[in-house]
């Protein structure tokens, strides 16, 4: 039976570190008194939506608010738009960010009296956090701080956290990945983590070699990418963590000769957090988390309220092992004709000269007749060079029309492109392009 108050922070001592700022140590004992800190300075709103950039101030936020009785509201992306949104559908909100924190830090240094560490209420929301968007507006899935410690039980379980382990994250705290290994994982696991959010290779590399021994590195494979491609030495790293997509084997391989470290994914969603991993040179099969059941597609067991309903396609090889054929969205029907996107896109990317590429799909509603877009990264090929090796090795339905070349694909904060995104790009570079057109 599941406790009905949990400890905000557990299995560490009040001296170990909690995160480390510019190669110094924050205790866990400061981090609760930056926490008592910032609860009295926050505004009396029902939701607090955390802006912050710094991991440790987001930390702190995080921590306060829940401390407060308060929601959080984790964006998704940091779009005008989408943040407007956010405040139609939230009304009784206030926004903080870095420069809030960092007056409020600052305000709290005098008071050395030790806080005893807060119990909260398992049921209490603690967050609502979104989906990417990226098949159209994100939506809210609320969290209790009781999910959100199980779902740091089990990653605590799964990958062996424990004190004296340090973290490095690229990917934002806001994302629901980035939620649960840099700032989960810190208050349950009992882990430290890098209090800034490094974003090129050598920001990632200097990261890493300011903490100690034994450093994780918790990323994407876009950053990841990156990492390889620096041509850099990396420090003694126990082990990596990807996710937000699925890793591709070479890559993998190239990281591990790298790092000397072996390359772990996570699988998961907005709706159930993570469930799954895997290390991808092991092989596609991926396993769950202990406790959860996948039938059907669909997900229950563990800390999930209710079954969720998986957005992949699952083949089910096992009690706790499955592999992903691919997102139910990516299937597409042109002219009565069926493929998925991820069969598109590797086509695209496979094609020699192109360095990142990817399909868009026609609108379902309306009758008229809809006509695939794609949006590559290609600089030494020309559209009709792009468009003449697609003719090779797909169905002329699915030739994109018209085929777009950019300098680089429009991500987000986890390297997701999304659909409205690519969408926007398509529509500024060629306006007609978002009509329908005749086959």
């Amino acid at each position: 039976m599941i406790p009905t108050r949990l400890p905000l922070l557990a299995r560490a001592a009040p001296d170990a570190p909690i995160a480390w700022k510019q190669g110094q140590p924050i205790s866990r004992a400061t981090f609760l008194r930056h926490v008592a800190g910032v609860a009295r300075c926050l505004p009396p709103a029902r939701f607090i939506l955390n802006l912050c950039e710094d991991r440790y101030r987001f930390l702190v936020a995080f921590a306060a608010v829940g401390v407060n009785g308060q929601t959080s509201l984790l964006p998704s992306s940091r779009a005008s738009l989408h943040l407007r949104q956010l405040a139609e559908d939230y009304p009784d909100n206030a926004r903080i960010a870095d420069d809030d924190l960092g007056s409020w830090l600052g305000s709290d240094t005098a008071n050395q009296t030790l806080p005893a560490a807060p119990e909260l209420p398992a049921d209490q929301v603690m967050a609502m956090a979104f989906t990417s968007g990226s098949t159209g507006r994100a939506k809210p899935n609320p969290k209790t701080w009781g999910e959100l410690v199980s779902g740091a039980e089990q990653a605590r379980q799964r990958f062996g956290f424990a004190p004296g382990m340090t973290l490095v994250a690229t990917v934002p705290p806001q994302h629901m990945y980035g939620l649960e290994t840099s700032i989960m994982a810190p208050l349950i696991s009992g882990i430290s983590v890098h209090g800034g959010r490094p974003f090129f290779p050598d920001d990632v590399r200097a990261a890493l070699d300011a903490l100690p021994a034994p450093r994780v590195l918790v990323t994407t494979p876009v950053h990841l990418q990156a990492c390889v491609q620096a041509g850099l030495r990396w420090p003694k790293t126990r082990f990596l963590i990807s996710a937000t997509a699925p890793l591709a084997p070479p890559l993998a391989a190239q990281a591990e000769a790298l790092f000397a470290a072996p390359v772990l994914e996570i699988y998961g969603c907005t709706e159930a957090g993570s469930i799954a991993s895997r290390r991808t040179l092991d092989g596609e099969r991926w396993r769950l988390y202990d406790g959860f059941q996948l039938r059907d597609g669909w997900l229950s067991g563990a800390h999930l309220p209710e079954p969720v309903a998986l957005n992949d396609v699952i083949q089910e090889c096992s009690a706790d092992e499955f592999k992903l054929l691919g997102r139910r969205e990516d299937l597409v029907n042109i002219a009565g004709k069926r493929t998925s996107l991820g069969y598109l896109n590797h086509q695209l990317n496979d094609i020699e000269g192109v360095m990142e590429g990817v399909f868009i799909a026609p609108d379902g509603a309306g009758t008229e007749v809809r006509r695939l877009l794609a949006v590559v990264v290609a600089p030494g090929l020309s559209e009709r060079q792009l468009l003449a090796a697609l003719a090779q090795r797909l169905d002329p339905v699915f030739l994109p029309r018209p085929l777009v070349k950019v300098a680089a694909l429009p991500r987000n904060d986890t390297g997701k492109v999304t659909r409205e995104a690519l969408l926007a790009l398509v529509a500024r570079l060629r306006p007609s392009a978002t009509t329908p057109h005749e086959s």
